[in-house]
């Protein structure tokens, strides 16, 4: 890779990772919980919901606090949000509906209480290889099923954008916005980058993709590239890229 080129991500993913990328990330809602419980639990939430404007699903996301007055992995593994929570065809969030959303807590309650965490599972499932990717599929693989919405992709052929960004802010140590609540878990050198439309259209301008394909094929080349910059944690990129994204939309 080009030094120049180099030299600019690295100043770049300088520039944003710091305190004040949590202000309008959704990331900002799992640093509102306290307990490594609540934490995972929350950022799970949050991720599931982080598409669309910002305007429009943070305050979604926000109802998981206001609901569970923070102490969200006890309102999830008990029940909890059954009383407000509907199981009807209203919509919850774009495309989801109630039930949709009803059907992802019913699902997260039952991993609770098989694993205690969804650290546990995936604690369960990488074991002996600590591999990000052995992770994404076995998230897509439990909720596979549960008519979820898509909230949590049926499996990981796409670039399971959601997953891989919820599994950056629990495995990342030594950050001011990712946990690293997982760090013993995952290698963070196994994360793949989470393919963010505004990660795409930078990587492209940079020549470090020649497809907007979305695929996780797409994911682990851009991630690839990341690790020749940063060998030791790829995801460091991730701000660089999604930074310059952000910043780049024309201002109204």
């Amino acid at each position: 890779m080009e030094l120049e080129l180099t030299k600019i991500l690295k100043e770049l993913a300088s520039k944003y990772e710091n305190d004040d990328f949590l202000k309008e990330d959704p990331s900002w809602f799992m640093h509102q919980v306290t307990g490594w419980e609540n934490q995972e639990t929350m950022a799970f939430l949050a991720s599931c919901l982080s598409y669309g404007s910002r305007k429009q699903f943070f305050p979604k996301i926000q109802q998981f606090l206001d609901w569970s007055g923070g102490e969200v992995y006890d309102w999830v593994i008990k029940g909890a949000y059954k009383s407000v929570v509907k199981d009807d065809s209203n919509c919850f969030y774009r495309l989801q509906t109630n039930h949709n959303m009803l059907m992802l807590l019913c699902r997260m309650q039952m991993l609770l209480k098989s694993h205690c965490s969804i650290r546990g599972y995936i604690a369960e499932k990488t074991r002996d290889t600590k591999d990000a990717l052995l992770a994404i599929k076995a998230i897509c693989n439990f909720f596979n099923g549960s008519d979820n919405g898509a909230l949590v992709p049926a499996n990981a052929s796409s670039a399971c954008k959601r997953v891989c960004m919820f599994l950056r802010w629990m495995v990342r140590d030594n950050s001011p916005v990712d946990l690293g609540i997982w760090k013993g878990i995952i290698d963070k050198r196994t994360l793949i980058m989470p393919l963010d439309t505004h990660v795409v259209q930078e990587a492209t301008k940079m020549g470090l993709l020649n497809t907007k394909s979305t695929s996780m094929s797409t994911a682990v080349r851009l991630t690839e590239k990341m690790k020749e910059i940063f060998p030791d944690d790829p995801l460091k990129g991730d701000f660089a890229l999604f930074g310059l994204g952000v910043d780049n939309i024309p201002k109204r």
